[in-house]
């Protein structure tokens, strides 16, 4: 029997590897790895939930895709969602539709407290993609101090805040999130923040902040991240990063400057984006905090005097911010009068009490949240800003969305859209970043810097999370007037090795996965 050289045994052991059976093989495509490096034609090859090959394959497969001329990239992570309510919509349909495969939770400072309780229920109940999880700071606090409270933590209370920390940690939390516009965040301290962000630090955790401001003191906002930043001992992220308000508007440049500067100095702060110049929130933020602070605003708004002073701020915070009415405040989902979706408060006014002066919007304001709140559409972002920040090597693209039920209610359309939108508008309309580079913010960024192992680059032994789509046809299909519309143009979305997705369509899988912090997770 002939022997054969090294060299030549090394090509024959990989020949052989090649010509293995596989459970799926994607040919003909052009891979985008994730890491923004160009295009190239191969085949991938997926065996018991991971990538197992990638290049010239001869092998055979159980299952075959013909993609020829189409994209194959790794699945995007969304690292700003809300969506805990894949408990009752499992599907998560509007995600996976626009190339979604792994999700972020906990963001805002608002989270499932016991951690592991909900993974271990979602991994029970099985789910269509994968899940991870921050462990957020207004939910931990209002556990602790028993309502939205306008004072600091005894000592007492911030020891056990930082063990619902740390367990949360333990249980996989990738990090602890904070929104500081929200109660009852928005009464805590820098320093208490430091505290809890310290015990995420042990763990290796990200701290990732909705900041106290979007606007004219947006860069004081920033100061107190890097601060947490600097004497926490951990990485910092900013969420949704934006100008809200005209006034703010044209400032990107200083904000770029002021995040660059940090990092020069040793801090390591990434960002995100949804690709919208609309934000969503509840309608409660229209109103002062507060007004509601301690869980007291119906008692607040029936004495004349203490409504009268809220009446008062609200038309003063209009006025700085360049408004006249509430026109630009869209009542997206209240339960309690469905009539008002879509409507902005100034049209709801008019149709709900006969007037739509703005004392009538305010009253409306005031009625809907005592009848249990509502969530709306905010619009307030300049175009020339969002782009400024998404340019930025380190934005990534975030739908800031929960899971959507279908033709519920009026809706942000980023929950439908928003990738989709970067790749059809931004990548192949505007040109304003190359497609491997959209990729990467979608991608392999957001993995590095949540600690997501295994996942966001296309490489043997990642796990098949995958998409192939179409980049002339790919599109988002959601708009404000009209957001049930799924994106299109994606052959497949592939979780795990299974396809969840097939031209389009959903096809019913769960194959998705609890995505733990690197430390917390098993071999």
């Amino acid at each position: 029997m002939r022997s054969l050289s090294i060299p030549a045994l090394l090509i024959s052991i990989t020949a052989f590897a090649r010509a293995e059976t596989y459970d799926l093989v994607i040919r003909g495509g052009r891979v985008v790895d994730g890491t923004g490096s160009p295009a190239c034609f191969a085949d991938v090859a997926v065996k018991d939930g991971r990538i197992a090959a990638i290049g010239k394959l001869a092998g055979a497969a159980t299952t075959t895709l013909e993609v020829q001329g189409l994209i194959v990239a790794p699945g995007f992570i969304d690292v700003h969602t809300h969506a805990e309510n894949i408990e009752e919509l499992p599907l998560a349909e509007n995600f996976l539709r626009m190339g979604v495969t792994t999700l972020v939770l906990g963001n805002c400072g608002g989270s499932k407290l016991n951690v592991g309780e909900f993974f271990r229920k979602l991994e029970a109940m099985r789910i269509s993609p994968n899940v991870a999880t921050l462990i957020g700071h207004n939910t931990v606090r209002s556990q602790v101090m028993g309502g939205a409270f306008m004072r600091p933590p005894t000592g007492e209370e911030l020891t056990r805040m930082k063990e619902l920390v740390d367990q949360g940690m333990k249980d996989g939390a990738l990090g602890f999130s904070t929104g500081l516009i929200y109660l009852p965040g928005t009464f805590a301290k820098t320093d208490e923040i430091i505290e809890l962000a310290k015990v995420a630090s042990a763990h290796d955790g990200l701290y990732v902040s909705h900041m106290r401001d979007e606007g004219l003191e947006i860069l004081e906002s920033l100061s107190e991240l890097f601060q947490i930043a600097r004497e926490a001992h951990l990485r910092a992220h900013v969420s949704h990063i934006k100008l809200s308000g005209k006034p703010a508007w044209g400032r990107a440049r200083k904000v770029i400057e002021a995040i660059e500067k940090a990092r020069a100095e040793g801090l390591d702060i990434t960002q995100d984006q949804y690709a919208y110049t609309a934000s969503s929130t509840g309608i409660s933020q229209l109103i002062p905090e507060t007004a509601r602070e301690g869980l007291k605003f119906r008692e607040r708004i029936n004495d004349p005097a203490q409504k009268g002073q809220i009446v008062r701020e609200m038309k003063a915070k209009l006025k700085r911010g360049l408004r006249e009415s509430y026109d630009y405040a869209i009542i997206a989902d209240y339960a309690k009068d469905t009539s008002l979706n879509g409507k902005n408060v100034v049209e709801a006014a008019k149709l709900k009490r006969g007037s739509n002066s703005l004392d009538d919007q305010i009253e409306l304001i005031l009625e809907i949240e005592a009848n249990g709140g509502a969530s709306g559409v905010f619009f307030g972002i300049d175009e020339g800003d969002l782009r400024l920040f998404m340019q930025h090597p380190n934005t990534m693209f975030a739908s800031d969305s929960a899971v959507r039920k279908f033709q519920e209610g009026i809706p942000h359309p980023r929950g439908y859209g928003n990738n989709a939108r970067i790749l059809a508008n931004y990548v192949r309309e505007l040109r304003l970043l190359r497609l491997e580079e959209a990729i990467r913010r979608m991608t392999s960024l957001p993995a590095t810097t949540f600690r997501i192992r295994d996942r966001g680059q296309l490489r043997e032994g990642n796990w098949a999370d995958l998409v192939v789509f179409d980049p002339a046809t790919v599109q988002d299909n959601a708009t404000f007037g009209d957001p049930h519309h799924y994106a299109t143009g994606f052959a497949a979305v592939i979780v795990n090795g299974v396809v969840v997705v097939k031209d389009d369509a959903h096809t019913r899988a769960r194959p998705g996965m609890i995505v733990r912090r690197k430390a917390a997770e098993g071999p």
